[in-house]
């Protein structure tokens, strides 16, 4: 009895002690799968924060990509760029050597130059030459011109003698005088055409516009012209067609002028600045700009006065000379309005005066 009922509590202590150890295992279990759990909560949430890390890196990846691939674009522009300004700096060497070779072409062109001047001077000395011998000439013509008066005044010492002895012939002699007289004072007229001409030009233009001793009007190329240019400035047209039209006006209008107007010329002049040829060039073209200026005007073509006008230029040939005997190159550049009387009207008119007393 004793034995039965001590195995009975000990079978009932073994299961008991067997529950408590599977609740202890359960209980085990479930914090085990509550660790499983919380883990897999950890890990998912470490894990979706890395995924969203990986997208950032993935989009920052898209963006440096793309900032590559720009990158590339740019070089392979670049390298675009570069072959054509490659192939532009040939070009511009190209160029270069071309107007190398044209410096070198004018160069020797300006060589040329200079030698045909120093031709062309050797020449003017060769006129001087021939000047001072005809100079020569002249004194000997003007020695022979003496001798004749000389023999002149001889002979009217003659024909005074004779006179005298011919006092029948006095009256007539007389008058044969006065009609010389007379002649005289007509031949000094019409030399003296010139003088009367200024003085009416004098007249016409007041105390405004002055003019030289020949009767040319004088103004400055400073300012008609920009340095070394021939186009008017517009500032002096204006001047200048009051001036033309008085002066011009005055020449081909007035009736104690006209009949012995002849050309009225324009020339050009400059300082001794510069090579001849150069200067030549441009004193022709400042001329005819003025000439050109002219000829547009009303007055101009009212008048028809292209028949009369003539353009020249003269270089340095004529300079302006101070005080001192040397060029004053500011009043050397100038534009001259000068004119020229028919001469072989005039000396037409003195041989029919002396046919006349004939």
């Amino acid at each position: 009895m004793f034995d039965k009922n001590t195995k009975k509590e000990e079978t009932t202590n073994f299961w008991v002690s067997y529950a408590d150890l599977m609740a202890g295992l359960l209980f085990v279990f479930i914090l085990l799968i509550g660790a499983i759990v919380v883990k897999s909560i950890v890990l998912k949430s470490n894990l979706s924060s890395k995924e969203q890390s990986l997208l950032k890196t993935k989009e920052q990846l898209n963006k440096k990509s793309k900032v590559l691939n720009d990158t590339k674009s740019l070089l392979n522009s670049t390298k675009s760029l570069l072959t054509l300004k490659n192939e532009e700096i040939e070009r511009l060497k190209a160029l270069l050597l071309e107007k190398k070779t044209y410096i070198s072409n004018l160069s020797n062109k300006i060589i040329l130059l200079q030698t045909n001047i120093k031709e062309l001077d050797q020449q003017l000395k060769n006129k001087d030459i021939d000047i001072k011998k005809y100079k020569n000439d002249i004194i000997v013509l003007s020695n022979r011109l003496t001798d004749a008066n000389n023999t002149i005044k001889l002979k009217d010492e003659q024909m005074l003698a004779l006179l005298s002895k011919l006092k029948d012939k006095e009256t007539r002699y007389e008058k044969l005088v006065a009609d010389l007289q007379n002649t005289k004072e007509r031949i000094k007229s019409l030399t003296g055409i010139k003088i009367k001409i200024i003085g009416i030009l004098k007249e016409a233009l007041g105390n405004r516009v002055k003019l030289d001793k020949s009767g040319a009007l004088r103004i400055s190329s400073n300012i008609l012209f920009d340095k070394d240019k021939a186009v008017l400035k517009d500032e002096a047209k204006k001047e200048l067609e009051e001036v033309f039209n008085r002066y011009i006006m005055t020449l081909v209008v007035d009736p104690k002028i006209k009949p012995y107007l002849d050309k009225i010329i324009i020339e050009g002049h400059t300082d001794s600045d510069g090579g001849y040829l150069y200067n030549l060039n441009l004193s022709q073209a400042r001329a005819y700009s003025v000439m050109n200026f002219l000829l547009s005007l009303k007055m101009a073509k009212d008048y028809d006065i292209k028949k009369y006008i003539l353009a020249s230029g003269r270089s340095y040939l004529d300079p302006i000379l101070d005080e001192n005997g040397k060029e004053d190159k500011e009043a050397s550049r100038r534009i001259e309005i000068k004119f020229l009387l028919k001469n072989d009207q005039a000396m037409k008119e003195i041989e029919r005066i002396l046919d006349d007393k004939q």
